[in-house]
């Protein structure tokens, strides 16, 4: 088991843990669905959660029936209309909608000397850390356009820990997604889960206030 003291970075999933996109995300495909004919519901939402662009098209429409109704190239322009649609939504995001408390963690990872980087399936990543001014906290950023599988699969996570120059197993994790819980759980990184235990089940450790996520208190979880 990995100690606290092994710790020399931290990879941040973007959405759900430093803010929340997703009410854009989902108004987006939301509209893209009811263009599609595809009907929207919870279970559908809650499906596309941590997937990537393509692949939460590719769920929308098989969930309508419709995954051979379109070619690759009409594919595309979907997901880039949901893209203009999202980007349009995010223009209206400030640094007063980062979540509680995790500023101030920044800001003590960067004093304690932490290195930190972005595991985030979004390739408008930079765009949302501008927004929210929180670009010079992560210069390092992993570009969705590399990698080859979406989460749960650990590459991204892996890759997380390449660009700061450490190994997986010197990083925590942190994610509120299932998926990306089980790729941070593969990658051989700490994983820890930003929501209900009820849901996180397999991380290793769960704040359900980003509040509470402090360097103090994931020392004593780790610990215990």
């Amino acid at each position: 088991m990995t100690k606290f003291e092994d710790i020399k970075g931290f990879v941040f999933d973007l959405d759900g843990v430093i803010t929340d996109t997703a009410q854009f995300h989902t108004k987006a495909w939301s509209k893209l669905a009811q263009q599609l004919g595809v009907e929207w519901s919870d279970e559908l939402q809650n499906g596309l959660k941590g997937l990537s662009r393509m692949d939460s098209l590719e769920l929308i429409l098989t969930t309508g029936g419709k995954e051979n109704d379109y070619s690759a190239t009409e594919k595309e322009k979907l997901a880039t209309q949901k893209n203009d649609l999202y980007l349009q939504f995010v223009k209206t995001i400030t640094p007063a909608d980062i979540f509680p408390g995790i500023k101030e963690f920044l800001d003590e990872l960067n004093q304690q000397g932490y290195l930190m980087s972005i595991a985030s399936a979004s390739k408008n990543a930079p765009t949302v850390l501008s927004k929210l001014e929180l670009t010079d906290y992560f210069e390092h950023v992993v570009d969705p356009n590399t990698l080859t599988k979406g989460k749960p699969d650990p590459e991204i996570f892996i890759k997380a820990a390449e660009i700061i120059g450490l190994k997986p197993e010197q990083c925590i994790g942190l994610e509120d997604a299932t998926a990306g819980i089980s790729g941070i759980n593969a990658a051989n990184e700490v994983s820890l889960g930003v929501g209900s235990p009820a849901i996180l089940t397999e991380a290793d450790m769960v704040f359900e206030d980003t509040k509470e996520i402090t360097l103090a208190n994931i020392k004593a979880k780790m610990n215990s």
